[in-house]
């Protein structure tokens, strides 16, 4: 077992027995990660292509099932309750979700051969133009929308949004989006021309469409900053696309209306 993997299991240990201590967890998870398990095992186990498809299947299911907080046994904690951070922004409230980082541990763990990395040089290249260019047209695109405005602010949340949409938000939409649906769209397609523009325009529509709750202007946005994302993660790997989404995450935090105008 890799370095990246062994690591990824200690944390995994570690943090859901925390939860589990504090009583963020019931019983009901255990049936969750169970079938993740097996389907981990159908994946990374076996060469029998009925075999590999039905745990990519049972995986899809339960990470629709765990995103949409639609699964029994995660007691996620809310560390921000409804909070206006400026006088026309719309109420947010932020949750730890236990059940949502689980996707990204198994695909670390199931599939790791998804998990594009460059050097640092190039990572960091590619992270500072994907971030200033997706940006820029992103907030530009947000605000020609009206759905927010320049807001500078710092609010006392700071601190924990910070770590929440670092690692429970951003890494996980990437590993799974960019990792996991862009990179296995790209050797589905190794084979046709364009085979990386069309996995990230894909995956760029499937992540646009994951924000349609939110309505049809976040679906745009998402599904124009999916692109972004999806080129930093083409040229720099899974670092750079991470660095990028979360960056400008930050940036429509503290300087922009956050989440949106109040309507």
């Amino acid at each position: 077992m890799s370095a990246l993997r062994w690591t990824t299991l200690m944390l995994l240990s570690l943090g859901y027995a925390v939860a589990l201590t504090y009583g963020q967890l019931s019983l009901p998870a255990a049936v969750t990660v169970g079938l993740l398990t097996m389907a981990g095992i159908c994946v990374s186990h076996f060469n029998h292509r009925a075999v590999n498809t039905f745990g990519h299947l049972l995986f899809i299911a339960l990470a629709i099932g765990l995103a949409s907080h639609w699964l029994p046994g995660f007691l996620n904690a809310r560390a921000i309750a409804a909070v206006r951070f400026s006088p026309d922004a719309a109420p947010f409230s932020m949750f730890l979700n236990l059940d949502k980082s689980l996707i990204g541990f198994w695909i670390v763990l199931a599939c790791p051969w998804l998990i594009y990395r460059a050097s640092v040089a190039r990572s960091a290249a590619v992270t500072a133009s994907t971030f200033v260019v997706t940006t820029c047209v992103c907030m530009a695109t947000a605000a020609t929308l009206g759905i927010l405005a320049w807001t500078p602010k710092w609010p006392e949340q700071s601190g924990i949004w910070i770590l929440n949409n670092l690692l429970l938000v951003t890494l996980t939409e990437e590993l799974l989006f960019r990792g996991y649906i862009q990179g296995g769209l790209a050797r589905l397609f190794k084979r046709l021309p364009y085979h990386d523009v069309l996995a990230i325009a894909l995956a760029s529509v499937v992540f646009g469409l994951a924000h349609l709750g939110a309505g049809w202007q976040w679906v745009l946005l998402a599904g124009i900053a999916g692109v972004g994302y999806g080129i930093a993660y083409r040229l720099g790997g899974l670092t750079a696309a991470v660095l990028t989404h979360f960056g400008l995450n930050l940036v429509h935090f503290s300087l922009f209306t956050y989440p949106m105008f109040n309507r």
